[in-house]
């Protein structure tokens, strides 16, 4: 049976949904209607094959499967696949094992999303896959599940920019006050937020992370301070805010940038005394949390002024991938072996000329899409290395990146060479082939060792073999900034 509404409006962007729980077809359908996404629903393969191969089923951009039922399920992508040659195909699954996104990678899925999930995240994976401007397959959402909790000294990267962003994070982890990690989206600001907690005193306390972009405005007061029964048409019982679930923890508040203008000055309230009033309360709760805010661009001139002065008191700026292409044969190395160890999946290594490929390629979704990259490919190679063969899409797009195989962003063949061999921390050659000065690698040396012991500067200097005041000379004089020491 078809429901939602018809093939009408060819302009729209026609959606098949598969599903034969009709609740699940109209939550999914609601979701999908706001961004202007046709909907038509098919309760059974049959159904869904009849509509395709009828006289609007060209104009379907893009398919989701809400529900995973195993073999089932397979046989259903394996059709559409068939049937429809390169249509994107979006499976819902409930969260589990990732062994579930191996097997609706290889019947043929374009992508995976883990239920409950999150309507911008869907309508993000929809609208990436129905771009025909993208190459399908590569630019897709992936399961947080690959990106787990990390420490500070666990973190991937070598290039001076993100070693200083680890020593700023280093230094930031043994206070308690706010601060905030910027970078684009993908670039691991929540891996970041979580190592800086798991590194604190208040290691042992909770971490309540809460994406403020993904909260109507109507409901954000509520889910952050809590709400007392009849507070508001539909409070029909009392509600814990995530700010008193966050006591003697952490809150991180991701895109915060995103709170409307009267939270932000309610939250500035909360931090300012430590006391939580819930929605609809005459009294209020005490609370000691520390705030860690990321946003994915510096915090805009109407922000609450009293609340950027608190966040900003530290930042920790996150580089795009596109500025450490000399980091992506560790990153590729380090996601592989996280892959690895999932279920359905087996250890890989990486060849060179996939390296080249990854390190010519601009990833535009950071960290987040050179991960989904690996998976897909490691879900569909046959062999026991990965070569360039196995990134098609990513090949034929860093064609058109200007990068030329040689020289990767800025780095001489001499250097490229030895980030693929996994060697040399600190880059010894210059864009053009030549030895760096002492003192710039020293700079750089020291900034590897701030951030790999975390600030600690008495260890720094044990491990590089001077004294202490010497080590703040060689700040002063090398001139690297030492709100990233301790």
């Amino acid at each position: 049976m078809t429901e939602a509404r018809p093939f009408a409006d060819t302009s729209a962007k026609s959606l098949l949904l598969v599903d034969s729980n009709a609740d699940e077809r109209r939550v999914v359908s609601s979701v999908a209607s706001r961004a202007d996404w046709s909907v038509v629903g098919a309760s059974d393969l049959e159904t869904a094959l009849s509509l395709l191969q009828g006289p609007h089923g060209r104009e379907v951009r893009c398919a989701i499967l809400s529900s995973w039922r195993g073999e089932e399920s397979s046989q259903i992508v394996e059709a559409l696949c068939k049937e429809r040659e390169g249509l994107p195909i979006i499976v819902l699954a409930d969260e589990g094992s990732i062994q579930l996104a191996v097997d609706a990678m290889r019947a043929g899925a374009s992508d995976f999303l883990g239920k409950p999930v999150a309507p911008e995240r869907l309508l993000d994976a929809l609208n990436t896959h129905a771009d025909r401007r993208r190459p399908k397959g590569e630019l897709a959402p992936l399961s947080e599940k690959l990106a787990p909790d990390l420490s500070l000294e666990q973190l991937v990267g070598s290039t001076p920019e993100f070693r200083s962003a680890s020593a700023v994070a280093a230094k930031a982890a043994r206070n308690r006050l706010p601060l905030i990690i910027t970078g684009e989206s993908g670039t691991g600001k929540e891996t970041v937020a979580r190592a800086i907690h798991g590194a604190s005193l208040r290691a042992k306390g909770p971490i309540v992370v809460v994406n403020c972009h993904a909260i109507s405005a109507k409901a954000i007061d509520s889910e952050l301070f809590g709400h007392v029964a009849g507070a508001f048409p539909g409070a029909f019982n009392e509600r814990i805010g995530r700010i008193v679930e966050a006591n003697e923890g952490t809150l991180v508040l991701k895109e915060i940038g995103a709170l409307p203008a009267d939270t932000q000055a309610a939250l500035d309230r909360v931090l300012a005394t430590g006391e939580v009033r819930p929605v609809g309360c005459n009294g209020s709760n005490s609370v000691d949390i520390r705030v860690i805010a990321t946003n994915s661009r510096q915090l805009d001139e109407h922000f609450h002024e009293g609340l950027a002065e608190r966040v900003n008191g530290t930042k920790v700026h996150l580089p795009p991938l596109r500025e450490r292409s000399s980091d992506i044969p560790a990153l590729a190395r380090h996601f592989l072996g996280r892959i690895a160890e999932e279920p359905g999946m087996r250890p890989l290594s990486i060849g060179n000329d996939a390296l080249q490929v990854l390190m010519r390629y601009g990833w535009p979704g950071n960290l987040r899409q050179l991960s989904g990259a690996l998976f897909r490919a490691a879900v569909h190679s046959d062999g026991n290395s990965l070569t360039a063969d196995d990134f098609p899409h990513i090949a034929i797009q860093s064609r058109f990146t200007g990068r030329h195989s040689d020289k990767v962003e800025g780095l001489s063949k001499a250097s490229s060479d030895q980030a693929m061999a996994g060697s040399g921390p600190v880059t010894i050659f210059d864009a053009e082939g030549h030895i760096r000065t002492l003192g710039d690698i020293e700079a750089d040396l020291i900034r590897l060792a701030i951030g790999h012991y975390r600030g600690r500067m008495t260890e720094v200097a044990k491990r590089l073999g001077i004294g202490r005041s010497t080590l703040y000379r060689k700040l002063g004089d090398l001139g690297i900034d030492t709100s990233s020491a301790a």
